[in-house]
Order: structure tokens, then C-alpha cells, then sequence
């Protein structure tokens, strides 16, 4: 049994009630009485609305599915599509050309391109080090990955790779900070004050000079290129600057310019345990006050949160630079609910309204600040919200958000909205999705994962669905991830707000990242995510070397490129005869991918972690990868390309793969093999059951068995 408190008509579990009265209430003036009167308002108001529009979600994919399966066995008619969405309200009329309103957006989302890391938030030394990976040191990173094109190797300080390390550096310096004449491999002194000497030639563009400082036998030299910036690091006694002609010691990147801070895809939060652990970490991000005890390499020490660093600029005065990530935080979606606070009539509170709430309320210890660093310099609050389907569905996070600034005395549109573009209806509709939010969105982003996870199970009786691996070359995609960017400029987010792309998922593979990822300030993004801090610094040179804002003018000059009859191409495989090895390899794939997630999402309350893959590359997952996998698999077994034999049977077989590739985790339980645990049984779930799922999600079938797992385990 639950011991429950009861706050005007709420029922609040215990410990989550004296979190929100002991800990988070205090410092904001909010009065609890205030708070609950509130909040409660709110759930009862908005819960029944909610509801609603997730019926009208059901509503739609029945008519979709019907429409499917009269059709199926006539040649696509994309006209004919087209119409009956219109006609069904799946697509809605597009409106007259508008730019959003938002104002009060902090640099690093409205003014400057740059990495965006994403972190759990349940994690407390994962979260410090992403607030604080704000500044990366580029040596570090090329010299401990496989940047330079080779495996890094444990060991000793080697000086051949350290040299390799140091010529790349430099030759980025000079693309980023050009000498005027010479090359950064030339330089043998450097000199900071009222001018920057470096000797055998000064900057070409001597106000990339912003100033230095004096730090402990250290001297640094900040510099900037496309509104980042990088310094210079001068020691003679270093190991590394004694040997460099102009005792160069290090080239520090500003790195990950922001962080989300997640309460959604990569954690695991299902109950009131769950969720205090999430909002008692951001409320230490917010207070400032949030450390936590590490040990490495033998020695424990304690992690906190940076402080700002002052400078020394060419006029003599002082001036500060954040080291600390701009933090957002993401809330989930609007689809489930959770046991911690229940409503007048016994029932679960929806989670979103939940995380409206309570994020924002602690946030407020930040805007309430007079002194020391800050999050946001210009009093917002960053909520990412995903998963949400249709304009319809954003006015009512732009409603939802209203009512929690009016109970909490905060300005109109305090909080700034990010608008997560994965779900089909959102993207096909992405005009009137930023219309609906007008004043408050901040940031749009694509999520492919999500994103071809809906694709699937929107048209999930058009017919078998061609690959996994085949998805990025088919014709929505392309159109996908060009109109977002076509939209957003369209919308007036440039300068104002942020476009982003989606994750590298290989943090092991850092030279194909800086190969790769390039392409996405290419494409007009002005963020995109990244695994780590390390994976953050090598993506800053990207930025260093695409100039995004003018490569966004010239994007918008030129008209727009995503059409909105490539967004609707069904990616099915027509006519297509799959071979048995085919099948086996994409099931395989699939089922190692769903089999090493949900074991540690199930066992050990992992959301989001390196799984290795079926060929032992460790790749990122999280719910958006495991609803692809699942959705891809649930569409071959309902049209009979596998069989749910086939599936057991693959289920069965990768389990002993995932047993064997975690055989070193001392707190892993292996699946085989009895395979009749928890955790096998919901990575089943997710295939067999994954065709009536809600939107394809895993969601309901993660939570229910998780909260099994625990009831069992307790």
C-alpha cells in the first residue's frame, strides 16, 4: 500500500508531497496551499481534455487503417490519400504566413549554433557533467577516441599520437582563428593584453581577440569564431605545453551550448520513487547546489557545478563567460499517466500536467536569483515537449503552460516551449504546430527514430514496411528533415529560436561523426544532439567551420525544398519478395536491439544506455530506437512476412546474444536460459501486442512491467 496525502482533492504520495512542500515550495513564494489549489485546477480542468485527445488519436488510426485496408490490393492513389486526410482532419488547412512571436530567449537557443547534449535526468553524475560540459579541451577528445582515424589505446602518455593530436588542433585553429600569413604550427610566442602578440604573425581578424586571464600559472587566451569561443592555454610546466614552441597547453572548445535535461525517453521513471529522484536532480541544477561523489581511477572526489570564468578584455575591463551547459528540461508527452499523485475520483493524473507543474515550479528557483551563475539571463524556462500530434495538441501544451504560470505568478509565457517533430501529424501540419505556439515555442527538432516509428504504425495496414536500415534513403525521410528546417525559417525562427537534428547514436565512432555530422549545420540546424561531452567538443569544430546563420539566408533564399507529397510517401515494399536471409538479419538486428534495451530498462531501471549491437557496436537506445524496432518487426509479423514462431524463436536466440554481451555486469540477470522473466516477457510484448499499442509506443507495456519487476523485487 501507498501512503497518500490529500491536497485539495489530490491524493499525492508521501514522499512526493514532502518533496514539493520541504524542498522545492520553499525559496520560490509560491504557498503550498496556493500550489495544490492550483495544480488540482489544473488536472481536473485539463485531464478530461487530455483524454480527448487521445481518443481523437484512436479515432484517426481507425479511419487510417480502414482506408488502408480497402485500398490494399489497388496501386497507391496518392491524390485520393491526401483528400481523405483532409477529409478526416489528419491534415489541416494551412494558414497565412506568420513568424513567431517568442521574445526573452537566451543566446545560446536564439543566437548561436551549437551541439545540444541530452542526458537522464535520474542521473546525477551524467547531469553535472553535460551542465558542465559548456567547455570541452579538443586535445583531450582527439587524443582519447578514434578521432584521428585510429583506436585510442589505455596507457602512457604517448608523444607520437600527442603530436598527431596537436597538428590537427592546429590546423583547425588555423580555419577557425586564421594567422595573418602564418600557419598555428609556426607560432612560437603568444602574448595577451591591450593587443593579442602572437609571434610570427598576429590574428588576421584581430577582434576574434575577446580577452585572457591569469589563472594558477596559466594563462588563456579567449578567442571567437560564429559566436563560439575557443581558448588558448598557455604553461611552460606543463607536460604537454613545455614541449610546444609557444607552451600551447591546451585548445578548450565551447562545447555543448546547451543540455536537455530529460524526464522522458532516456530515463525510467514509473512511479513516485522514480519521479522525485528526476525532479530532486533538477531542482539541485536549478539551485546550483547539485554534486555527487565519484570515484575514478581509484581516487573519489565530488562533482559540482562550475562557476562563470572572468576575463580580461583589450580595454582593461572584466567580463564573465558561462561554463555552465543552458540547461532545458523535457517533460514527456501526453500519453500516459503515473501513480504518484492521483485525482479526485482515485484515478492517475496524467504525467504531462505533473511535469508542467513541478519543472516549472523548481525552475523558479533559478529566475529568482540574485547572484551567481544563472540558467537563463532573460527569466525563461526551457520545457521540450514530445510527442505531441497536431496543432491541437500544441495549443494545449501552450493552454497547460498558461494556467501553470498564472497558479505560480509567472509572466506570460515564461516558459519557452520546444516542439519535438516526430509524430507524422506534427510534421505534415509543422506550420500550424509553431502557429498554435506562437509566443512560446523556442525550438523545433526532428527525431528519426520517433519519427519512422510513427511512419510505420500510422500505415501500418498499407502493407509490409521495406527495412530498417533502408528507411533513410526513402523519399519521406529527405522531405522530413529539409522541411522542418524550410518551415521553421519560414516561421521567423532564425535568430530566435533553435532548429535542431537528431542524435549520434555511435559514441564509440568519432571519426565517422566528425565526417558525418557535419552535414547537419549544413542543413540549416542550428543544434544538434550528441551522446557526450567528448562527442560535443569535436562536434563544436563543425560549427567553427559552417557559418549556420548565413547558411540558413541562403537556405531561405532559395525557396523550400521538403514537399509535402514526398512527407506522404508510405515507405511500404512493394512487391517486393524478402530472401530468408534477409529476414533473419533484419529480425535478428531488431530483436538484439529490443532484447539488450528492455533488460536493463526492466531489471535495472536504466532508460537509456550503450547497448551493443547484434555485431558488438555499441550504439545509444533509448524508447525512440526500440519503438522503430518493435513497430518494424510487429508490421512484417502482421503481413506474414515472420510468423510469431519466427519471433519467439529470434527472441530466444538473442537473448543468449544480449546474456553473453553483458556477461561483465555484475548486476545484470541473464535472460537465458529459462527466458520467462520480466524482462524478456515485455520485449516480447513490444513485438506481439506492438500492432495495437498506442501511436506504436512502448510506453504502457515498459511501465506496467517495470512496476511489476518492483512490486516483485520488493
Amino acid at each position: 500500500m501507498t501512503d497518500r496525502v490529500v491536497r485539495s482533492d489530490l491524493q499525492i504520495d508521501a514522499p512526493m508531497a514532502q518533496f514539493i512542500e520541504d524542498k522545492a515550495l520553499p525559496g520560490t513564494g509560491v504557498a503550498a496551499v496556493d500550489f495544490w489549489r492550483g495544480f488540482s485546477s489544473i488536472v481536473h480542468d485539463l485531464g478530461p481534455k487530455n483524454r480527448d485527445f487521445l481518443a481523437k488519436r484512436t479515432e484517426i488510426q481507425a479511419k487510417i487503417d480502414a482506408w488502408h485496408v480497402a485500398h490494399r490490393e489497388q496501386p497507391h492513389d496518392a491524390s485520393a490519400y491526401r483528400t481523405f486526410l483532409q477529409e478526416i482532419g489528419y491534415l489541416v488547412p494551412e494558414g497565412p504566413d506568420f513568424e513567431i512571436e517568442t521574445v526573452n530567449v537566451d543566446p545560446e537557443i536564439a543566437q548561436t549554433p551549437g551541439p545540444q547534449l541530452v542526458v537522464p535526468i535520474t542521473n546525477a553524475r551524467f547531469a553535472l557533467n553535460a551542465a558542465n560540459a559548456r567547455w570541452g579541451n579538443l586535445y583531450d577528445a582527439l587524443y582519447g577516441t578514434d578521432a584521428l582515424g585510429d583506436t585510442a589505446k589505455p596507457g602512457p602518455y604517448d608523444p607520437a599520437r600527442g603530436a598527431r593530436v596537436i597538428t590537427w588542433a592546429k590546423r583547425f585553429l588555423d580555419k577557425a582563428v586564421p594567422l595573418d600569413g602564418a600557419s598555428w604550427t609556426e607560432v612560437t610566442e603568444i602574448k595577451p593584453g591591450k593587443m593579442l602578440q602572437i609571434l610570427p604573425a598576429g590574428l588576421l581578424d584581430p577582434t576574434q581577440y575577446l580577452g585572457h586571464a591569469f589563472v594558477d600559472g596559466w594563462t588563456c587566451i579567449l578567442l571567437e569564431n560564429n559566436g563560439l569561443g575557443i581558448e588558448i592555454l598557455l604553461n611552460a610546466e606543463n607536460e604537454i605545453g613545455k614541449e610546444d614552441p609557444a607552451n600551447i597547453a591546451a585548445v578548450n572548445l565551447e562545447a555543448a551550448l546547451s543540455t536537455i535535461m530529460d524526464c522522458e525517453d532516456s530515463v525510467a521513471c514509473v512511479d513516485a520513487e522514480d519521479k522525485v529522484l528526476a525532479y530532486s536532480n533538477w531542482l539541485g541544477l536549478m539551485k546550483g547546489d547539485l554534486t555527487e561523489e565519484v570515484t575514478k581511477d581509484g581516487n573519489t572526489f565530488t562533482r559540482e557545478l562550475y562557476n562563470d570564468f572572468t576575463y580580461t578584455a583589450p580595454d582593461g575591463s572584466s567580463f564573465d563567460r558561462k561554463c555552465r551547459s543552458l540547461m532545458l528540461v523535457r517533460n514527456v508527452g501526453h500519453l500516459m499517466t503515473n501513480p504518484a499523485i492521483l485525482d479526485q475520483n482515485g484515478d492517475e493524473i496524467f504525467e504531462g500536467l505533473m511535469d508542467a507543474m513541478i519543472t516549472t515550479l523548481i525552475a523558479m528557483h533559478d529566475l529568482k536569483k540574485t547572484e551567481g551563475p544563472r540558467n537563463s539571463l532573460l527569466g525563461s524556462v526551457y520545457v521540450v515537449k514530445p510527442k505531441m500530434h497536431g496543432p491541437d495538441e500544441v495549443a494545449f501544451a501552450d493552454e497547460m503552460f498558461g494556467r501553470v504560470e498564472a497558479v505560480l505568478g509567472l509572466p506570460k509565457n515564461t516558459v519557452k516551449l520546444g516542439i519535438m517533430d516526430e509524430e507524422r501529424r506534427t510534421s505534415v501540419n509543422l506550420k500550424e504546430c509553431i502557429r498554435a505556439a506562437k509566443s512560446r515555442v523556442a525550438f523545433i527538432n526532428t527525431g528519426f527514430l520517433d519519427r519512422t516509428g510513427d511512419e510505420i504504425h500510422t500505415s501500418m495496414e498499407a502493407g509490409p514496411m521495406i527495412p530498417k536500415g533502408e528507411m533513410k534513403g526513402s523519399a519521406w525521410i529527405a522531405s522530413y528533415e529539409d522541411r522542418n528546417v524550410d518551415v521553421g525559417l519560414a516561421c521567423g525562427l532564425k535568430g530566435r529560436a533553435q532548429i535542431g537534428k537528431g542524435m549520434w547514436a555511435m559514441p564509440d565512432r568519432m571519426a565517422d561523426m566528425l565526417e558525418q555530422k557535419i552535414g547537419h549545420p549544413r542543413s540549416g540546424a542550428t543544434c544538434a544532439w550528441v551522446p557526450s561531452p567528448t562527442a560535443a567538443t569535436l562536434h563544436a569544430t563543425h560549427y567553427h567551420e559552417v557559418d549556420v546563420l548565413t547558411r540558413q539566408d541562403a537556405l531561405a533564399a532559395g525557396g523550400s525544398r521538403g514537399k509535402l507529397e514526398d512527407l506522404l510517401t508510405i515507405p511500404v515494399a512493394t512487391g517486393r519478395n524478402f530472401s530468408d536471409d534477409e529476414i533473419a538479419r533484419e529480425i535478428e538486428n531488431n530483436a538484439q536491439g529490443i532484447l539488450g534495451y528492455v533488460v536493463r530498462w526492466i531489471d535495472q531501471g536504466v532508460g537509456c544506455s550503450k547497448v551493443p549491437d547484434i555485431n558488438d557496436v555499441g550504439l545509444m537506445e533509448d524508447r525512440a530506437t526500440c519503438r522503430i524496432s518493435a513497430q518494424a518487426m510487429a508490421n512484417w509479423l502482421h503481413h506474414g512476412v515472420i510468423s510469431e514462431d519466427q519471433v519467439r524463436a529470434v527472441m530466444e536466440k538473442m537473448a543468449q546474444v544480449v546474456d553473453r554481451q553483458n556477461a561483465g555486469d555484475g548486476a545484470y540477470m541473464a535472460m537465458a536460459p529459462g527466458t520467462d522473466g520480466v524482462a524478456f516477457q515485455a520485449a516480447c510484448d513490444l513485438v506481439l501486442k506492438g500492432r495495437v499499442q498506442p501511436s506504436g509506443y512502448t510506453e504502457p507495456v515498459l511501465h506496467a512491467r517495470r512496476l511489476e519487476y518492483k512490486s516483485k523485487a520488493a
